[in-house]
Formats: C-alpha cells, sequence, structure tokens
C-alpha cells in the first residue's frame, strides 16, 4: 500500500476497534508492523502521523486465525495431504486466498496418512510470516493418524495407527516435529498419556479427537497436558446424561485449577446444529474456537474430487465421501462461519470476531503478538461491515486484500 513505510507511522482512523472484549471508537497506531501505545507518541515523541488513514466507519478487528484448514480457496484445488498440490505451489496459493476471508495466519491441516507423506510434505509446511503474498503460517495441524478407527470418519481406516512405542512412534510418523503446532488424537490409546507429556514438553498443543474416550478419559488427558478437543460433536461419541464423554469437558470440574479447555467448532450449518452451537457456546463461551475444517473443494462446483487418497462429492452445500453420507469437511469459508456463529447464536460481534481470533491465538499460545489489537501486538487487522463481512485485510500494518479500491482512503502528513 505505501512504498519506504519503513519506520513511519501509521494512524487508522474513524473505526470501530475490538478491544478488551468491547468495540469502541478509537484511532489504531501502527509503526513498523506493530500497534503501539499513543499516549507514548502524544507525550514521549511528541510527533504526529506520517500517515492518516480513514477507514470509513468500519470495524477494525484482529486477523482471524484458522487452526484447521485442509486446503482450499476460490477454486484453487489444493489439499495440503498431496504432496504434488503442495510443491506445484499449492501452500501460497491457499495463503493468498485466505486473505480474502480475513484470515491473516493458519495452520495447515494433514489428515490420516502413511508415514512417508508426512515425511514428503510436513517439511514444505514451514512457518513463515505473514506478507502481502498471503497469510502466515503459524505451525502444522497434525489431524491422525492416532486416531479412533471407530470414529475415523473421513479418514481411511488402513492409515490409523496405535502407540506402541509412545513419543517414539509419533517421531517415527511424522519425522521432524519442529513444525507442528497441534496434533489430534484419542486419549484412549495405550500409552498416550506419555506422548501426551512428551508433546506437550516439546511445544505441541495436544488436541483430542476422532476418539470413543469417555469423559475421565477425557479428563485425564488434559490433567496430562491436553488442553484442545478436535471439531467438538464431530467424530467422537454423541453427549449422553450417564457419560457425556469428551463433549463434558466444557462443563468439567475436575480439570487442572484455572486450566481452559478449548474446542473448535466448524459453524458452517452443515456440521453443527444451531442449537449445538447455542449449548456450547452458552456454557463455555471462552473455549470456542471457529474453525473451517476446509477441503480443496471450497469453492469448486458440484462433483467429484480427489481428497487425500479418497474421492469426495459435493452436493446440496456439503462435502462427503463418494457413495456415503460420510462428512469429509467442509466448504465453507472463516468469515461465513463466523456470520453463522454471530447469527445462530446470537452472541453479537465481539464474542464471534473472538471466536475467530482471539480464542485460537489463546491455543497456539501466541496471543501475546496474535489475535488481538493490544499495544506491542503484531499489527495484523481486518475491517469489516456491521454484518461482518470483509472489506480489506492487513498483515503487519500493509493492506494486503481489499474488496474494492475505495475500503480506505489515505492523507499524507501535511496535505
Amino acid at each position: 500500500m505505501f512504498t519506504n513505510a519503513k519506520g513511519k507511522l501509521f494512524q487508522y482512523r474513524n473505526c470501530q476497534i475490538l478491544r478488551d472484549h468491547e468495540i469502541f471508537t478509537e484511532d489504531l497506531w501502527v509503526r513498523d508492523g506493530i500497534i503501539l501505545n499513543p499516549e507514548k507518541i502524544f507525550f514521549d515523541e511528541r510527533i504526529s502521523a506520517d500517515y492518516q488513514i480513514n477507514c470509513k466507519n468500519s470495524i477494525l478487528a484482529p486477523g482471524f486465525i484458522e487452526t484447521q484448514i485442509n486446503g482450499k480457496y476460490c477454486a484453487f484445488g489444493v489439499d495440503f495431504s498431496q504432496e504434488e498440490l503442495v510443491k506445484n505451489g499449492g501452500v501460497d496459493k491457499v495463503r493468498k486466498g485466505l486473505l480474502e476471508h480475513g484470515v491473516t495466519s493458519f495452520c495447515p491441516t494433514v489428515i490420516t496418512s502413511p508415514p512417508h507423506v508426512y515425511k514428503q510434505i510436513l517439511p514444505l509446511l514451514k512457518k513463515r510470516k505473514g506478507c502481502n503474498g498471503g497469510a502466515g503460517i503459524v505451525g502444522i495441524h497434525v489431524e491422525g493418524p492416532f486416531i479412533s478407527e471407530e470414529k475415523k470418519g473421513a479418514h481411511l481406516k488402513e492409515f490409523v495407527e496405535k502407540f506402541d512405542n509412545g513419543i517414539k512412534d509419533v517421531i517415527d510418523m511424522y519425522g521432524d516435529l519442529e513444525n507442528i503446532a497441534i496434533i489430534t488424537l484419542a486419549p484412549e490409546l495405550k500409552q498416550s498419556k506419555q506422548v501426551i507429556e512428551d508433546c506437550v514438553e516439546r511445544g505441541i498443543i495436544v488436541s483430542v479427537g476422532h476418539s470413543v474416550a469417555n469423559l475421565v478419559t477425557g479428563e485425564e488427558a488434559v490433567s496430562n497436558g491436553a488442553t484442545y478437543i478436535t471439531h467438538l460433536f464431530n467424530a467422537m461419541l454423541p453427549f449422553h446424561h450417564r457419560d457425556p464423554h469428551l463433549v463434558g469437558l466444557l462443563t468439567s470440574n475436575r480439570l487442572p485449577p484455572n486450566s481452559q479447555i478449548f474446542y473448535g467448532m466448524i459453524a458452517d450449518g452443515i456440521h453443527t446444529h444451531p442449537a449445538a452451537l447455542r449449548i456450547a457456546q452458552r456454557v463455555n463461551p471462552k473455549g470456542i474456537v471457529l474453525v473451517t475444517d476446509a477441503i480443496q473443494a471450497t469453492g469448486l462446483p458440484e462433483g467429484c474430487y480427489k481428497f487425500g487418497t479418497q474421492q469426495i462429492e459435493i452436493k446440496n452445500n456439503k462435502a462427503t465421501i463418494a457413495g456415503t453420507d460420510t462428512l469429509c469437511g467442509s466448504i465453507a469459508s472463516m468469515d461465513s462461519c463466523v456470520r453463522h456463529f454471530s447469527k445462530s447464536t446470537e452472541c453479537g460481534n465481539v464474542e464471534a470476531l473472538e471466536a475467530a481470533s482471539f480464542h485460537p491465538a489463546q491455543v497456539l499460545k501466541i496471543s501475546d503478538r496474535k489475535g488481538t489489537l493490544d499495544f506491542g501486538s503484531d499489527a495484523d487487522f481486518i475491517l469489516l461491515t456491521e454484518d461482518l463481512h470483509v472489506k480489506a485485510t492487513f498483515i503487519a500494518g500493509e493492506l494486503v486484500w481489499q474488496k474494492s479500491g475505495d475500503v480506505v482512503s489515505v492523507i499524507s502528513k501535511g496535505s
């Protein structure tokens, strides 16, 4: 958006800022990609902005953070489990496509696959900063293969694995763990306690999912270090009044003191009924994390496509394993999930936006710099309409996508 912007001071005006869990009128100050405290500018530096940006009364909120996305966007046909697509510019296509939907950081997700696939693909999904070329990668989400055969969902049974040697199995399966941010596993598997503890010690977020675990097993997993639930209600035993299973973690009183369990939800209108969204949001509003679980068929017309090693069918706005009724991810975008969640739960714009920004940042333990507009944070933010349609996306204070050419207007100092 600007040339020679290094060291320049930017003032974003005429906006409704989401900060400290409320939306109010205030300017946003940015320099070198970092959000600044205006008091220090006024009283210490005694300078004015080099550039003033008129946001035209838009909502200014932190950029969305996607923790579970299998590939996708705007008919790009990318699947993170297919090496040829990842190698041939697929990652950059997804990174670029995500900007349109307000996503500034994400975790590319690789579903249950054979060991050689992980070893080929994971090195290609290294962490990288966001820029005008696309959203930043904050780590990989490996969803499987250490899951329940009974709740494998769209994952192929022949690739599902158990733990025989604890963390050694994890290393043997994935190879280098350096770029892995989240691992989804079934906590009922033998040796899962050791695996969870070892993963947490290595800085990997453990999510429980694709599981037949009861509530006690789920509580033990959280006590061992698990902090996340993969797509709540989907690919797990349903709530039962005598054993609420993993769903019961949302209201459990047997978790470590002052702990917060987070849970992903696919708010696409297909995977989760609006009543289920309301139940989860009302009993544990601080833990909800909106995810798309989007596959490469997002934006593509109805028909059959390859997903991993399987064929999927897109029909009636949902994706299933071809010839079955088994859902295999969504074809939704993050901004549409935010709007659907807000409308279905009537939670208001603040909670809907934080469920796609601040909460996933908390899950990933990056909320000191992402998912917030606090002073000192990265200037990754989006401009939205009052009904939560994305108008523009900024990364490090730079305009990287806008819906039209007049979303903002710029006034240079002294003009």
